[in-house]
This record gives C-alpha cells, structure tokens and sequence, in this order.
C-alpha cells in the first residue's frame, strides 16, 4: 500500500479524535489524523510525523496524518490500512491456498466482519472451506512489544464473540492483528487497558479461533504485511 506527496511535519497538539495541527515549512495547519484511536503514546508534541496528500482538492483539510516517528521506529497510524493490507496479502496466496472468494465487510449475526472467505476443500470431493475473519491494527509498543487495544472496545469483544459462535457453527474463523511497524518481538491483548478483551480473546483462541499477529515494513510512502510474530496470551 502506497501514499502519494509525502511532507514531514512537526506534530503540535490534537484537538479531537479527527484533527491534528502541525507545524509545515514554517507554518501551522490542520490536518485529518486518519485513525480515531488515543495515541497518547505516538502523538506528543514535538514528534515527527508524516502527511499524505488528500486526493479531494475541495476537502477541508489538504493532508492525512499517516505515520509517526517513536524514537528509531516508525509507526504507521491509517485505520484504514490494515484491512487493505490483509486483503492484498490474502489475494497472493498468503492466507490460504485454494482461495477462490474474499468478500469484505460481510454481515453475519449481529455482526459485520471484515472478511469472508471460500475456498478448495482439504479433503477430496469435500464441500468447499469456509470463514470469517475479523481484521485488527496495532499501533501500540512497549519495550519491543505490540499489544491491543490501546483503549476499551466493546466491539472489538462481540466480534471476538461472534467469530466463536461462527466457528461452533461450521466456518472457519480467525482474528488477524496487523502490527502496523516492524521489529516486535510479539504480540499479547492489552489487559491492563481492557481486561474483558484479553478473556475474550483466549476464549476464542481455545474454541479454534486463529489469532493471527503480523508484523509491517514501513516507510513514510509504503507499508506492506511481512513478518508473522509469536503471539503470547
């Protein structure tokens, strides 16, 4: 996944989940921070972050903020990006082989997943395989270690839930945390922060769900799904 016209800026302060002012050549402007997450940890004052050029000349705001320096490591911060990531990596062949449908934001239950997918039966002249798989970013790092979620997400527990309840009924199911910077040694739910999801989470992974952590190459234009991490729960 690519980004266009690049710009470091100098991060100053947030003034709600959807806006950033930074310092560029010299002036103060507004910029849209492409994830609704806390950050506390990424943007501080001072840091220095990276802005992708919005392709709609008319919008308010002339740059995305993308990426975030944290000391010698970058940070990709598009929410948008680990879906993308996923669905490219899956369509070369990397999630599964025999894949021969992945359809996003698929409704099941009373949830929406990110991804359902068929593909060729592991068994000969079995019926198809089959599944859901909910997608995760990961923007948080303590000491060479990524951990989710940095704040409270109730949504992030039904799916969780859900993916359960799909796997009891027949489909395969997986929950893919996408490590959006490379380098960690793993990946463990964030217990401190949300309890529930961490309980929700080895549930899962005991009903066969697969709890997948990936790691990413990035740089101020490019982030690309690479390296599989351990995953400690």
């Amino acid at each position: 996944m690519r980004y266009h016209t690049i710009q470091k800026a100098t991060f100053l302060t947030r003034p709600n989940r959807f806006i950033a002012r930074v310092a560029l050549n010299g002036e103060e402007l507004a910029v849209h921070v492409k994830n609704t997450g806390r950050c506390r940890e990424l943007l501080v004052p001072g840091a220095s972050v990276y802005l992708a050029k919005a392709d709609n000349p008319a919008r308010k705001t002339q740059f995305d903020l993308v990426a975030v320096e944290k000391g010698k490591r970058l940070i990709n911060m598009d929410a948008q990006a680990p879906n993308q990531l996923f669905r490219e990596w899956a369509e070369s062949g990397k999630f599964r082989s025999g894949l021969t449908l992945l359809r996003p934001e698929t409704v099941w239950g009373n949830s929406r997943f990110d991804f359902y997918w068929e593909g060729n039966s592991p068994l000969p002249d079995g019926p198809p395989a089959r599944g859901f798989v909910e997608v995760k970013g990961c923007t948080l790092e303590e000491e060479g270690w990524a951990w989710f979620p940095d704040a409270p997400t109730q949504r992030g527990v039904k799916h969780l839930e859900e993916l359960i309840r799909a796997r009891t009924e027949g489909y395969e199911a997986a929950v893919c945390f996408v490590i959006q910077m490379e380098g960690v040694s793993g990946f463990s739910p964030n217990d401190r922060t949300h309890p529930a999801f961490g309980a929700a989470l080895r549930q899962a992974e005991q009903a066969g769900v697969d709890v997948l952590a990936y790691e990413c190459a990035v740089t101020p234009e490019e982030v690309t799904l690479t390296r599989r991490v351990p995953v400690r729960l």
